[in-house]
C-alpha cells in the first residue's frame, strides 16, 4: 500500500539512497509519541520517487533484555566496510542519554545492538550521534552534548575504533550553539528560572562538498522557532575550526535534517516540519552546491527531489 508523505508522522528523518535497488529507504523517530511512555521501535518506509512510500516496515525491536524501553530518537543509517550501521539515541532510567550503534548486514535490517550500549561518554547527556569517515579513513561520531547538562549546547567529535565497536580517545570540542548568530536561547518555562540562557544543538550532519570542503548542518532555534543552520570547518576536517553561516538555511519551524542524492546524482534537503507532535512530516527540497557551502534552489531552477521548493 503507497502512503504519502503527508500520512507520515516523523520526525529526524534520514534518507538512504539505495542504487543497486533504485529505492530510497526512509527512517526517523517514529513511535507516535516519543516523549513518553513505552517505546516500540524504529520503523522504515521504501519509496521509488521520494513522494509515495510503501511501509511502515520494523527497522528495529528492542529485545526484551534491551535497556532502554522509551525515548527512542533520531536513527540514522550508514553503510560501512560492507555493513549497515544505526546510529540512534537511548535513555532509561539510572543512565543518561547516549548513541548506541547498531548493525544490519540489509538496509532495511532488521538492526541489532553493535556497540556495548552508548559509544558518547556514559556521564555525558549526549544525543544525535552521527557517522563521519575522515579522508583518511577513519571513522569519527559526531554528537550532542546536550544543553540540560551544560546549558548551552556542545557539538563534539569522538574517534571510533575501526570496527565500530567504542570509542577511542577522549572528545573534542567543536562548538557551542551559541556561536552561530541565527540562534537564540531557549525560550520556554521550563529554562526560564535557569542561571544561564540555554541553546540547543540538535542533529549534526557531515556533508563533504565536491569542492573537497566540509560543511555541518544542525539544529537549534531562531527568531522563528525550530531551524537549521550550516557550519564550515576551515580545515576541512572534522576537528575544524568551525565557522557559522550567519543566517540559517531552514528558519521557521522546521529542522533536524540531512543532505541526500537522489538516484540521478542531484541534491536534496530532507527535514521535519512542523516541529509540533503529532504533527510532524518529513519534508524535501531541492538544494544547489556551491565551492563552500549549499543552498536552497530557487523555485523553477533547482533540481529538484520532489515538487516542494519553499523556503522556510
Amino acid at each position: 500500500m503507497s502512503t504519502p508523505l503527508t500520512d507520515i508522522q516523523i520526525r529526524d528523518p534520514f534518507v538512504l539512497t539505495l542504487p543497486d535497488s533504485h529505492e530510497y529507504l526512509l527512517f526517523g523517530s517514529t513511535d507516535k509519541n516519543i516523549w513518553s511512555g513505552p517505546a516500540t521501535g524504529f520503523d522504515s518506509y521504501r519509496s521509488k520517487d521520494l513522494v509515495t512510500w510503501e511501509g511502515p516496515s520494523p527497522a528495529f525491536r528492542p529485545s526484551p533484555t534491551f535497556w532502554s524501553r522509551e525515548q527512542y530518537w533520531a536513527p540514522e543509517v550508514h553503510e560501512y566496510q560492507g555493513r549497515y550501521f544505526m546510529f540512534a539515541t537511548f535513555i532509561a532510567p539510572g543512565h543518561l542519554r547516549g548513541t548506541q550503534i547498531l548493525s544490519s548486514g540489509q538496509p532495511e535490517g532488521p538492526y541489532q545492538p553493535w556497540s556495548d550500549g552508548p559509544v558518547t561518554p556514559r556521564n555525558w547527556q549526549c544525543l544525535d550521534g552521527t557517522l563521519h569517515v575522515d579522508q583518511e579513513g577513519m571513522p569519527w561520531l559526531v554528537f550532542c552534548h546536550e544543553w540540560k547538562q551544560v546549558h548551552d549546547g556542545a557539538v563534539m567529535a569522538q574517534r571510533l575504533t575501526s570496527d565500530l565497536r567504542s570509542a577511542e580517545g577522549a572528545p573534542v570540542f567543536l562548538f557551542n550553539a551559541s556561536e552561530a548568530p541565527w540562534a537564540r536561547a531557549l525560550d520556554v518555562p521550563s529554562v526560564k528560572d535557569r542561571e544561564f540562557p540555554v541553546y540547543v544543538t540538535d542533529g549534526p550532519y557531515l556533508f563533504r562538498l565536491t569542492s573537497g570542503r566540509l560543511i555541518m548542518l544542525w539544529s537549534s532555534f531562531g527568531d522563528d522557532g525550530y531551524a537549521m543552520g550550516i557550519a564550515r570547518s576551515e580545515s576541512g576536517t572534522v576537528v575544524g575550526p568551525w565557522v557559522q553561516e550567519t543566517e540559517a538555511l531552514w528558519s521557521a519551524n522546521g529542522g533536524h535534517g540531512m543532505i541526500g542524492r537522489t538516484l540521478d546524482h542531484r541534491l536534496f534537503l530532507t527535514l521535519h516540519q512542523p516541529n509540533s507532535t503529532p504533527n510532524e512530516r518529513a519534508a524535501f527540497f531541492p538544494l544547489d552546491e556551491l565551492e563552500d557551502t549549499v543552498v536552497l534552489s530557487s523555485p523553477g531552477t533547482g533540481a529538484g527531489a520532489t515538487s516542494a521548493t519553499q523556503r522556510g
